[in-house]
């Protein structure tokens, strides 16, 4: 049986490239080793365990069942290992060194110009690494350890999933174009919605979602069209004739030449609640609670969440 001193952390690591690239050519380039190493190891690997890990010819690699628990499991070690690098460092300075921060699409660029330049100017040691992505993503590369947080809006099923300080609420608008009926209220119920064609982003976006659960308990159309941002939600209304919904953060940026009436929701209207998550049980956790609160105090526009200390997440 094969013991702890058989297998190292490295060969973890190419197994993991391989899997990821399904090609020892991509992932040799990926660790910045030779392609005839990268294979030694594997082939080295794969006899310590007694299986075969990858099925391969001349076109192409593939998992094979028992590889694909196995880099499961290897993927864990991983981020455990990477966690006592943190841990370690977190003991000199837990604000200095890379820290990989993600963010929704439909949050990034409307909060990263804002925010990056306080959290510089707040923590000089940090050397952020952005990545804006959707909502599942984010939660995978953060549960792998290739993200150590991410904004994201929080509902009841991802609250169950990561750590996270609530950032700021967000509440929603509707977008129409001039001359529409509702150029006339001041304030939109949900009611005034039904029977109404809605555009609303493409599947994948939590944004999406919600949205949709709105306009289907209304009784709203959603039109044949899925825009992939919403800077696209934007410009389809002017030229579709449609509503939309927009998050009140995105209306600054995407009604700059007030192309479009924009109009709350009598309240209580709906919305969503922005946090800074991470994986439950990561090395900095105290630090990304403080970073979230330098978030709070530089969040762009009004709406902030005022926390008191039984709100807060801990």
């Amino acid at each position: 049986m094969a013991s702890l001193n058989d297998i190292t952390l490295r060969q973890l690591e190419y197994l993991v490239a391989v899997a990821d690239t399904l090609g020892f050519r991509r992932a040799a380039e990926r660790c910045h080793v030779s392609q005839p190493a990268l294979s030694a190891q594997i082939q080295q690997l794969e006899s310590v365990l007694g299986v075969k890990l990858f099925e391969r010819d001349a076109r192409r690699v593939m998992l094979t069942p028992q590889g694909t628990e196995l880099v499961a499991r290897a993927r864990r070690v991983l981020t455990e290992a990477d966690d006592i690098l943190q841990a370690a460092a977190r003991m000199g300075d837990p604000f200095a060194g890379p820290l990989h921060l993600g963010a929704i699409p439909t949050v990034a660029p409307y909060v990263l110009p804002e925010v990056v330049p306080a959290l510089v100017k707040r923590y000089p040691k940090l050397q952020l690494r952005l990545r804006e992505e959707k909502t599942a993503l984010l939660m995978r590369d953060m549960d792998e350890g290739r993200l150590d947080a991410a904004l994201l809006a929080v509902d009841a099923e991802l609250g169950l999933k990561v750590e996270h300080e609530v950032i700021a609420e967000d509440p929603f608008v509707v977008a129409a174009p001039p001359g529409h009926p509702l150029e006339k209220k001041k304030q939109v119920r949900l009611a005034d919605l039904d029977d109404e064609d809605v555009l609303l982003l493409e599947d994948g976006h939590c944004f999406r979602s919600q949205t949709l659960a709105l306009c289907t308990r209304v009784g709203a159309r959603e039109v044949d069209f899925r825009a992939t941002s919403l800077t696209t939600l934007a410009q389809m209304v002017m030229a579709s004739g449609s509503v939309t919904l927009l998050p009140q953060l995105a209306v600054r940026m995407e009604n700059r030449q007030g192309q479009l009436v924009v109009r709350p929701f009598a309240p209580p209207g709906p919305g969503r609640t922005l946090a800074l998550a991470w994986r439950p049980g990561h090395p900095r956790a105290e630090a990304l609670r403080t970073i979230a609160g330098t978030l709070r105090s530089v969040w762009p526009g009004a709406g902030k969440a005022k926390l008191s200390a039984a709100a807060s997440p801990k």
